[in-house]
């Protein structure tokens, strides 16, 4: 593995490290929501340190992303101190938690494609995006374990438990299907060995979803329909609460420390 180099432009793959470090970090912001209000104190713990997890990966690359970006902005800047159209995040991450059931499948589709972006990854011909990989893949193993473990027993559980979890399917599946949609700037991170083609990567995420859905007795809805948009700058009204709740400090007293 080497370094990139010449291989790929370097706005292309900062833009390409935003898409990484802003889907953690919104919704790692998401999952930290529940902290206080989860059902059980055992869960309230579990969500607050996968959100830890997600906001340390959102770390890593927002880090890099500054460093290939070359203009002096680091993790806290960028995190920080940018708009809702200059964010790269899936808009899968940005939706409401909802109830419990619908925050868990929320994060089973998401833990289901970053399992497998992340293996791939590993083997970047980029060697930091591999090191973040190799961390962050330890993490999402664990992260996609837990939310497929719940996805199923509610599924398989109660009337009711199974009612919510299908109608949670039917709420966030027509999200999905931006995490295999290509375009120009994943184009050259796959020929640049930087990453896969997103379109590769949804084989095993549907044979991974169907089996989860399968023991959960879920039914998967029959369209491809996707909402597209997070990834190039254009999101739903949600991201613009989760800025304004995220970034008030640093909006309210610019530059300050503790």
């Amino acid at each position: 593995m080497t370094d990139t180099g010449d291989n790929i432009a370097n706005d292309i793959f900062f833009d390409w490290l935003l898409r990484r470090g802003d889907t953690a970090l919104v919704l790692g912001h998401r999952v930290s929501e529940w902290c206080g209000h989860s059902p059980v104190l055992e869960e309230d713990i579990a969500l607050a340190n996968i959100a830890l997890d997600l906001i340390g990966q959102a770390r890593l690359w927002l880090s890099l992303a500054g460093e290939v970006e070359g203009k002096g902005r680091g993790e806290n800047e960028l995190a920080y101190l940018r708009d809702a159209w200059d964010f790269r995040n899936l808009l899968l991450a940005e939706q409401p938690n909802g109830d419990f059931g619908q925050t868990m499948m929320r994060q089973f589709l998401i833990d289901a494609y970053q399992a497998q972006l992340l293996k791939a990854l590993a083997k970047s011909a980029d060697e930091r995006v591999a090191e973040i990989a190799v961390k962050a893949g330890k993490e999402v193993d664990y992260h996609l374990d837990r939310s497929a473990d719940l996805v199923i027993r509610l599924g398989d559980g109660t009337a009711e438990s199974r009612q919510r979890m299908q109608m949670a399917v039917e709420i966030l599946w027509p999200y999905s299907g931006e995490m295999f949609i290509g375009d120009a700037v994943d184009q050259a991170a796959a020929a640049a060995k930087v990453a896969p083609s997103p379109e590769d990567l949804r084989p095993d995420w549907v044979s991974t979803v169907d089996a989860v859905f399968t023991a959960a007795t879920l039914s998967k809805p029959e369209t491809d329909f996707a909402h597209t948009g997070g990834l190039t700058g254009r999101h739903s009204e949600h991201l613009g609460h989760i800025l304004a709740d995220m970034q008030f400090l640093q909006r309210a007293y610019p530059g300050a420390t503790w």
